[in-house]
C-alpha cells in the first residue's frame, strides 16, 4: 500500500513538470473523483460464463498531464469495491473484494470536452470475504478465503470534462489476473464515476 501512494506521488510530480514545460498546452491537474461500480466475474476463461453483479462504489485521486493539447495521461489511486452474486440453492451466494487500484489512462480527446481512454491498472486486494444468505438465519454463512493477492487489467472507457473541472465517465475493467488458482475467475467492472479537478 506505501510502495503505491510513493509511486503514485513520484509520477504525479514527473507529470507536472513535465506539463510545466510547454505553457502553450493544457494545464496539468489533480482531483478527486467517486462513482458506482457494477461488478462481477468471469469463470473458467469462458466471457459467456458471467457471475451475477455485486453492486459497490469506488473512490480515489487523480493526477493529469497533457502529451499536447489532445492527448494526455492520467494517473489514478483507487479504493475499489468488487466481487460477485450468484443465486443458488435458494439462497444468494456473495464474494465481496475490495482492492487498492492503480489505473494509469491513455486520453484523447475528440472534442473540447469529450475524451476516450484506454490503459493498463494493478490492483492489491486489501480485504475479501464470502457469504450465503439463505434466507433462513440459521443457516446464513459467512466464510473468508484468500485471494491472489495481485491482479491486473486493462481498462476503456469514454467521459465528458467541462471547462470548469467537473468530468463524467464511463469505464470498463477488463481483469487478466486470476482472482483464485482454481477456475481462472477475472474482475469484470463497470465504473460510473465523477470527478472535480482540486
Amino acid at each position: 500500500m506505501k510502495k503505491l501512494v510513493l509511486l503514485f506521488g513520484i509520477l504525479l510530480m514527473a507529470f507536472q513538470a513535465g506539463n510545466a514545460q510547454d505553457a502553450t498546452s493544457r494545464t496539468a491537474n489533480v482531483g478527486i473523483k467517486g462513482g458506482y461500480n457494477l461488478a462481477a466475474v468471469s469463470l473458467d476463461d469462458d466471457d459467456n460464463a458471467d457471475t451475477g453483479n455485486r453492486s459497490g462504489f469506488h473512490i480515489g485521486v487523480y493526477g493529469e498531464s497533457f502529451l499536447n493539447q489532445n492527448i494526455s495521461l492520467q494517473l489514478e489511486l483507487l479504493y475499489s469495491q468488487q466481487g460477485y452474486e450468484i443465486e443458488a440453492n435458494g439462497g444468494t451466494f456473495t464474494q465481496k473484494l475490495d482492492y487498492i487500484n492503480l489505473p494509469l489512462m491513455l486520453k484523447g480527446y475528440l472534442a473540447d470536452s469529450f475524451f476516450l481512454e484506454v490503459g493498463p491498472q494493478i490492483g492489491v486486494a486489501i480485504s475479501h470475504k464470502e457469504e450465503f444468505d439463505s434466507n433462513f438465519n440459521l443457516f446464513d454463512t459467512s466464510q473468508e478465503f484468500e485471494p491472489n493477492s495481485f491482479d491486473y487489467g486493462v481498462n476503456f472507457g469514454a467521459g465528458f470534462k467541462t471547462g470548469t473541472g467537473i468530468s463524467f465517465s464511463a469505464r470498463y475493467h477488463l481483469g487478466l489476473g486470476d482472482i483464485y488458482d482454481d477456475g481462472s475467475p477475472k474482475n469484470r467492472v463497470w465504473l460510473f464515476s465523477v470527478g472535480f479537478d482540486l
